[in-house]
């Protein structure tokens, strides 16, 4: 009885610990991304808000519950509210799979560094990342507005394409690892990274990632640098910031899962665990930023074209050849 009341109580400790370290990193980054932005554009970042500007975070979250949350006249009212929370919510979900470090032993017990650990895991964190798609274009068709539907039409239709290469290019990892348990793909990282025997599936997943998260240059769904904002713009006040928060908790989640399928997960030398796992994301988030300041925005037609006629065929023929591999290495 007690082994069991202890399992709960350190279940809470760790969901407690993983939702408000996504709210706290979600909230930082905003500021983070605009000092980068600004460095790499040669202009200042937000610096009034505080010394530096560290307090802007803090000035948006008051800015948004403040602000008036209206809805439109002729919106589906409950789909209207909820939407943006499907969004948030399916990128929290994913990390509840994404293990963050060795176990610890705590009481004489194992305590695994993750929520909970799925034997098939790789197929909840696609599974969620397919339900978000839910949540953009239900947005975009409550709010009973032809730009927002649009909006929501077009991010289905990029986001539904690049999930195919996106799963196809984890095949191989599977197939290496044996396992669809992220723990176990982790551990069969223990020789060397992935990333050093499949390039191309990296690469393959990193860019279908972009496009399913909707950052340029793929955010053609939301077109943040113009005035109309596609599926979401009708939304005011905290129900527009759910949609906000959920796009910076993905950047978070696709950091995270890149260092678990490709870059080793927590391994690393010298230094904790815990610490090399964040090293990872921190990389991979960093890139995205980057990509944000150098590059122009596809056209619709080069976004399809790339997708459908570039990394599918390009994961399967990585599927291929891997099978191959794996097989002559087998015999």
């Amino acid at each position: 009885m007690m082994e069991w009341l202890l399992g709960i109580i350190l279940l809470i400790i760790k969901l407690v610990v993983v939702l408000v370290g996504l709210l706290l990193v979600a909230g930082w980054l905003t500021f983070g991304e605009r000092r980068l932005l600004g460095w790499f554009q040669l202009r200042p970042g937000p610096n009034r808000a505080g010394p530096a500007g560290v307090l802007q975070p803090i000035a948006d979250i008051i800015k948004l519950l403040l602000k008036e949350d209206i809805t439109p006249q002729g919106a589906d009212r409950w789909i209207f509210r909820y939407a943006p929370a499907v969004v948030a919510l399916t990128a929290f979900l994913i990390f509840a799979v994404v293990p963050f470090g060795e176990n610890w032993t705590l009481f004489g017990k194992p305590f695994p560094m993750v929520i909970t650990d799925l034997n098939v895991g790789l197929l909840f964190v696609l599974a969620m990342s397919s339900i978000s798609v839910y949540g953009v274009v239900l947005g975009g068709w409550a709010s009973n507005s032809k730009f927002s539907l649009l909006g929501g039409i077009r991010s289905a239709a990029q986001m539904i394409s690049y999930e195919l290469p996106l799963g196809l290019s984890l095949v191989p990892v599977v197939m290496l690892a044996q396992s669809f348990s992220l723990v176990d793909i982790v551990k069969a990282q223990s020789a060397y990274p992935f990333i050093l025997v499949q390039p191309v599936a990296f690469l393959i997943f990193f860019m279908s990632a972009l496009g399913e998260v909707k950052r340029i240059p793929f955010d053609l769904p939301e077109a943040e640098n113009e005035l109309v904002a596609g599926y979401h713009t009708e939304y005011s006040g905290m129900r527009f910031g759910l949609y906000f928060l959920g796009e910076y908790v993905t950047m978070v989640v696709l950091g995270a899962l890149a260092a678990v399928f490709f870059l080793g997960g927590w391994r690393g030398p010298l230094l904790p665990p815990v610490l090399w796992f964040f090293i990872k994301v921190t990389a991979m988030v960093f890139v995205l930023v980057w990509l944000r300041a150098t590059l122009p925005r596809l056209r619709y037609d080069q976004l399809m074209h790339l997708g459908w006629k570039v990394l599918i065929p390009a994961a399967l023929i990585n599927i291929v050849v891997t099978g191959a591999v794996v097989l002559w290495i087998g015999a």
